[in-house]
């Protein structure tokens, strides 16, 4: 089953065929970085600072923290030399650590997973907002969970993984956890009896880690699915350990593949002022075309890009972890 929204099909023939040209005329333009005239931001203190003394901005879990700090170093460089504020860059050790710094209100800005935007839009009751996406290739906004085993362990598909051990990468992660589990139960796979055992790797890198060094028959990670497979396809953990030299990719397979999955958003807290949030809004879309190294540091993988982040792009993400929930008080 996909794992998109659908609305219901209106009842009346011409108000379904008026529909599309009336939803065109009200919907408010998404900006890309694609669009002629986004343009990076001039750099200058801004009278917002006054109000936000600082940018904290929290890098989530998947690989090491000494590799975390110096990918992202020219990234937080760049981003308090454009708006004269200082900036720090503060690892969370997995992604609830994320979450709960915004509950906190301990940080300003972090880039989550769709499932981890949706638990912190959930547990800050809507006080978190998409700013950007990132885009694939291709113009995409979406990736792909993946189930990896070794080459050489026998497990050939799906089927092979019964009663074999299954790591996932982060309870607040889209592909590490909660996308496989919501699709394979409507799948009709019972995961608490499927598998052997499950357990958590730490990360995205840590269970691919596991596997190989067989911890785990199995992993949950994630993959752009563009581009070479041999290479890791063209952004994802899988990518970004083959860069690392952790990983050759003929040493996995990969026995399941998840519908596309919506990139999670860069997201910010909704209680900035709004002209902090449309300056680091600009900031983002700009940022490919204006420092196209730096962008390629912080995304590990080619794209076209951002585009405006929407709260209805979540909200399947806020459904299925209600469904999680609900499905966990029935087991107990």
């Amino acid at each position: 089953m996909p794992l998109i929204a659908r609305r219901p099909f209106l009842s009346l023939a011409a108000a379904a065929a008026l529909a599309p040209a009336v939803a065109r005329a009200q919907a408010p333009r998404v900006r890309r970085t694609a669009d002629a005239d986004v343009a990076f931001p001039q750099a200058g203190r801004r009278d917002w600072a006054a109000e936000v003394p600082q940018i904290r901005i929290a890098l989530l879990g998947g690989e090491n923290e000494a590799d975390r700090l110096v990918r992202f170093e020219n990234y937080r460089a760049l981003l308090e030399a454009t708006f004269g504020v200082p900036v720090r860059v503060m690892p969370a050790s997995d992604y609830a650590g994320a979450v709960q710094a915004f509950g906190a209100r301990q940080v300003e800005v972090a880039s989550l997973g769709s499932t981890a935007y949706a638990a912190a839009w959930m547990d800050t009751n809507g006080g978190v907002e998409p700013l950007v996406i990132p885009e694939e290739a291709d113009g995409s906004i979406d990736y792909r969970a993946v189930m990896v085993v070794r080459a050489d362990s026998g497990i050939m598909d799906f089927a092979g993984m019964k009663g074999r051990s299954l790591a996932w990468a982060d309870v607040n992660s889209s592909s590490g956890y909660l996308v496989p589990r919501v699709a394979l139960r409507r799948q009709g796979v019972d995961v608490a009896t499927y598998f052997s055992r499950t357990g958590f790797a730490g990360g995205h890198e840590q269970g691919v880690v596991a596997v190989l060094q067989k911890q785990y028959d199995a992993c949950m990670t994630w993959a752009s699915g563009l581009g070479d497979p041999a290479e890791g396809f063209s952004r994802g953990n899988l990518r970004a350990m083959v860069q690392k030299g952790m990983l050759d990719m003929r040493d996995i397979r990969i026995v399941w593949t998840s519908e596309p999955i919506v990139t999670g958003p860069i997201t910010v807290r909704a209680d900035l002022p709004a002209a902090a949030k449309e300056d680091l809004k600009q900031f983002y879309l700009g940022l490919p075309k204006a420092h196209a190294d730096i962008y390629q540091q912080i995304t590990r993988g080619p794209g076209t890009g951002y585009r405006e982040g929407r709260q209805q792009d979540f909200e399947i993400f806020i459904e299925m972890r209600r469904e999680e929930a609900a499905a966990r008080r029935r087991r107990e």
